[in-house]
């Protein structure tokens, strides 16, 4: 594991996953065939006399570029008998000049161009002829596709700046440091109804994630996609940054720009499945289905209505792999959050499966899509070291965050997705109802060799079908309750919870923190894109800064205690500590709380209940309060004393802390 935080989850990677987990021994056998496999793989790709850098050079070579004669344009599509440029240059008709020439028998061609014969801006295809059919496509490798607004289909663009883009600021290294991640869509970042770009969003929402004490920045959509309602995960063009948000030079500036305030920039890398669109997309490109993707009904996703790769082929590790690289080169990017990995990592896809047993996880597994994920981690590692690779597994597969040698994988994270889950879960039950010991397992539960990001709501819980959290718990009543004065028990509840599930969750044991744009303040309602069911609306598809700046509504001191729960976080090395080695939980009292290195956090989840002089076993000592979630300044009630200092009284068989709890509340303790 290539991150040195000094944390348990590192610490523990000094150890085999067999020595921290030991069901896993009757696997390791299984495990260890995995990475024979995996340096088959890479062998076979580098013919053992490269390294995986140099071999993951395929946006260097395929494409279009200038070299010292004018143009040169390469293409891989074996199944193609004739291949050619039509474009603005030869007002969109076949020409001899623009016809390019099969290299070899393994299906590349080149066609080579003077100076003169392009020009930046100018748009064009490839037109492929194909044993009984002919088709347009987008080449694989565009680096630029722009979408024609007169007819909504996509073009790829010549584009060559004369001025190149001058980096003023260095990559920075997210895994040397804790990761307070803020993960945002650049489309709806705006409060009008439109589609936001990278220089507004540089400009208007950057110092906004600045200002709340996020270090990391996630950026979903940025390969380009053809349906703006897919989120970015049906990708069409894996080189191309979203041309819907602006130039890719504009891309550079957003990313410099936050490099200079010290923030990390990873985005979604969607690898696990493509966009089924033939002429935008990778989909019968050559003519074949089964070119990048797997042919019949294992290269079909029923869920997602999707192409899956092969990733048993050479050249589709190939594209994948150099497409991991060309982001870090091109565009300064520290890290990638790979998206939908459960998919990849097992034939069913992860579908049907509940995965309650250890057997489940080394059935019907992919072991290409395996070997393909550890050659990426080893990849993106090797060529900066300091990046941040983060696994989207629902599934919880044992060894993915531990090192190559074991048959892991090397992510430096796993996102912690049942605790999302959880809290959505347990809102259907009465508040008295809650199991203290069940909600310190769900936000603590973690394999003992994995650093994962704990997070209460990403986008999957806003999108089209769900709500916000915050919305899940006031509903009808967020549009005429949350003015500062409203005297509505339904929002005063929601206000309460919403700051302590989000601070149990953070205080939990993960390494990480990961939150949704415009959810640190509560943003309401769901997302939901521009189509035909909501009349092209984008009312959902933006975020409502106004409420977070409006001091006359309660947005602003959730927002507020968020800041502070962030720096409280930060500036007293929480993902630094090891896991919670202590817990208190009576669940009758509604009470819970635990201990992380030398700070408590202590809540009081009773809906009617506040305590005085609340007895909590806690080692001798001074502890002073660091935060309180029922602050006035965090639209709370202000029953407790801020800044006050707490002594242990004598106790058997431990010292206690004698503290008050007020209903619906929460504190965090530092033993001094």
């Amino acid at each position: 594991m290539n991150r040195n935080i000094a944390n348990e989850s590192s610490m523990n990677n000094t150890k085999s996953p067999f020595e921290l987990d030991p069901y896993l021994g009757p696997y390791k056998r299984k495990l260890a065939e995995r990475a024979e496999h995996r340096d088959e793989v890479e062998k076979k790709l580098t013919g053992g006399k490269r390294n995986l850098a140099d071999f993951a050079s395929g946006h260097e070579y395929f494409g279009l570029h200038r070299d010292k004669d004018g143009w040169v344009f390469r293409e891989w599509a074996p199944n193609t008998t004739a291949l050619e440029l039509i474009g603005d240059f030869n007002e969109w008709r076949s020409h001899p000049d623009y016809a390019a020439q099969r290299l070899n028998n393994k299906g590349d061609w080149e066609l080579r161009l003077p100076a003169n014969a392009l020009e930046h801006g100018q748009c064009y295809r490839l037109k492929l002829t194909w044993p009984g059919g002919e088709g347009e496509r987008i080449p694989a490798y565009a680096r630029r596709v722009v979408q024609n607004p007169a007819t909504d289909s996509f073009d790829a663009q010549v584009w060559f700046p004369e001025q190149p883009y001058q980096w003023k600021n260095k990559r920075l290294s997210p895994n040397s440091r804790p990761v307070y991640i803020y993960e945002a869509h650049i489309g709806i970042a705006s409060e009008e109804p439109k589609i936001n770009s990278y220089r507004e969003f540089k400009d208007q929402v950057l110092p906004r994630i600045v200002a709340s004490k996020y270090n990391t920045l996630q950026l979903m959509a940025i390969q380009e996609h053809p349906y703006y309602g897919s989120f970015g995960y049906h990708v069409s063009s894996f080189f191309a940054p979203s041309s819907r948000f602006g130039t890719p030079e504009e891309f550079k500036e957003l990313i410099d720009a936050a490099h200079a305030q010290g923030i990390a920039v990873v985005i979604d890398l969607v690898h696990s499945h493509a966009v089924k669109n033939a002429v935008e997309g990778l989909g019968l490109f050559d003519g074949t289905r089964y070119q990048y993707f797997h042919e019949g009904q294992r290269g079909y996703h029923d869920a997602w209505d999707s192409y899956c790769f092969d990733y048993g082929k050479p050249e589709v590790l190939h594209f994948l792999l150099s497409n991991c690289r060309y982001w870090l080169d091109e565009f300064n990017i520290d890290g990638f959050r790979f998206d939908g990995i459960t998919s990849m990592l097992y034939t069913h896809h992860g579908l049907g499966t509940a995965f309650t047993s250890y057997e489940d996880y080394f059935t019907d597994v992919d072991r290409d899509a395996l070997a393909y994920l550890s050659l990426a981690n080893r990849l993106i590692h090797e060529i900066h070291p300091g990046a941040v690779t983060i696994a989207e597994d629902v599934s919880g597969m044992p060894a993915l965050t531990s090192d190559l040698e074991y048959g892991g994988c090397d992510f430096d994270y796993r996102l912690a997705m049942g605790i999302p889950d959880y809290w959505f879960e347990v809102l259907q039950l009465q508040d008295e109802d809650w199991q203290m010991d069940e909600l310190y397992h769900r936000v603590t539960d973690h394999r003992p060799e994995e650093a994962v990001v704990n997070y209460t709501e990403s986008h999957d819980q806003a999108i089209v079908g769900g709500k916000t959290l915050i919305f899940q718990m006031i509903d009808a009543d967020m549009y005429t309750g949350m003015r500062a004065d409203s005297q509505n028990l339904n929002v005063e509840r929601g206000v309460a919870l919403h700051k302590m599930i989000r601070l149990a969750t953070i205080a939990g044991g993960g390494s990480g923190y990961l939150n949704f744009i415009g959810n640190e303040f509560g943003h309401p309602e769901w997302v939901d894109f521009p189509r035909v069911g909501n009349g092209w609306s984008y009312h959902y598809a933006r975020r409502q800064w106004s409420l977070a700046d409006n001091p006359d509504l309660l947005y602003a001191p959730l927002a507020r205690f968020d800041r502070a729960m962030i720096a409280c976080c930060e500036n007293n090395h929480l993902f630094e500590q090891p896991m919670p080695d202590w817990k208190f939980a009576n669940n009758g009292d509604n009470v819970v709380a635990w201990r992380r290195g030398k700070l408590f956090f202590i809540f009081n989840w009773h809906p009617a209940n506040s305590y005085n002089d609340y007895h909590i076993p806690a080692p001798k000592g001074k502890y002073r309060l660091l935060l309180d979630s029922d602050n006035r300044h965090y639209a709370g009630h202000g029953r407790v004393a801020p800044d006050q200092e707490y002594s242990t009284i004598p106790g058997k068989p431990n010292d206690m802390l004698s503290v008050y709890l007020p209903t619906r509340s929460a504190v965090v303790l530092k033993l001094l």
